[in-house]
């Protein structure tokens, strides 16, 4: 087997097979480890992720967490590897860390996937600002998207078990994350582009799962305009898409794709 991508392993299994004797194979898996998110000294979440690109999910989760509104507000950051997995250990500055103080306050639980640190149903569902990104694909390009992002996933190739996001403008897709979590994958994207100094406003994010709410809010939060996806959305997506102004394209594929809310930028004249 040639060298496997960052995040997989090989394993043996026995394989079984109903007109051959059982044989002991080795099969790529994906990693999953977990990754604690640190504040100034203080943990705010433990997510299982894929152990790669982590920079860019510290960026990107602290940015849609709302921990963050501008990297420079992350003084320091670190990666720290230990048994039982690895710590992403970030330093605020000052306004940021006391507003973290106040959050973490009030909050009535725990933390974990997805909304994190929330602490009560009305955040579940909270305000998001009016997107008025524009990108304006073409309608070729976002028909492609997903076959377009799928070229770009080398640990999925070897493991068939992790998600994928990535960024698409005019000039094709910029970069790709991938991730055990479809959640994680989306926070490494936007934190790349922030550490790259490129405005999600200009393209528009792709997903290799279904859309849920809060992949939606992670789009908006960062400025996109427009999240494609292969799979289906949900119905607490589309309304938080429509009342958004993204646009969600889902259920991509070649021939076709599904355009749920604010239609205009796919075609320029649809009502």
């Amino acid at each position: 087997m040639s060298q496997l991508p960052q995040g997989a392993v090989l394993s043996e299994a026995l394989e079984l097979n109903a007109s051959a004797p059982p044989r002991k194979v080795s099969r790529a898996l994906a990693e999953e480890v977990p990754v604690a998110l640190s504040y100034n000294g203080s943990t705010q979440a433990v997510m299982m992720a894929s152990p790669s690109d982590l920079t860019d999910f510290a960026y990107g989760f602290s940015l849609t967490e709302g921990i963050i509104t501008h990297p420079d507000q992350i003084t320091d950051l670190s990666i720290e590897s230990h048994d039982a997995g690895t710590e992403l250990r970030m330093w605020l500055a000052e306004d940021q860390a006391r507003a973290l103080t106040t959050r973490r306050r009030a909050m009535a639980g725990p933390v974990g996937c997805g909304l994190c640190g929330i602490d009560s149903l009305s955040e579940a569902t909270r305000a998001l600002p009016l997107v008025t990104a524009d990108p304006r694909l073409p309608l070729h390009m976002v028909l492609s998207a997903t076959e377009t992002l799928r070229a770009a996933q080398t640990l999925h190739d070897a493991t068939r078990s992790v998600h994928a996001a990535g960024f698409l403008t005019r000039d094709g897709l910029l970069l790709a994350r991938e991730d055990v979590g479809r959640h994680n994958a989306l926070d490494k994207v936007i934190g790349a582009l922030t550490r790259q100094g490129i405005a999600p406003a200009t393209g528009a994010f792709v997903l290799t799962s279904r859309v849920s709410i809060e992949l939606v809010q992670k789009c908006a939060l960062a400025g996109s305009g427009m999240l494609i996806a292969v799979s289906a959305p949900t119905t607490r997506a589309i309304a938080t898409a429509d009342a958004a102004g993204v646009t969600l394209v889902a259920l991509s594929r070649a021939a076709s794709v599904l355009a749920f809310t604010h239609t205009s930028r796919l075609t320029g004249n649809t009502p």
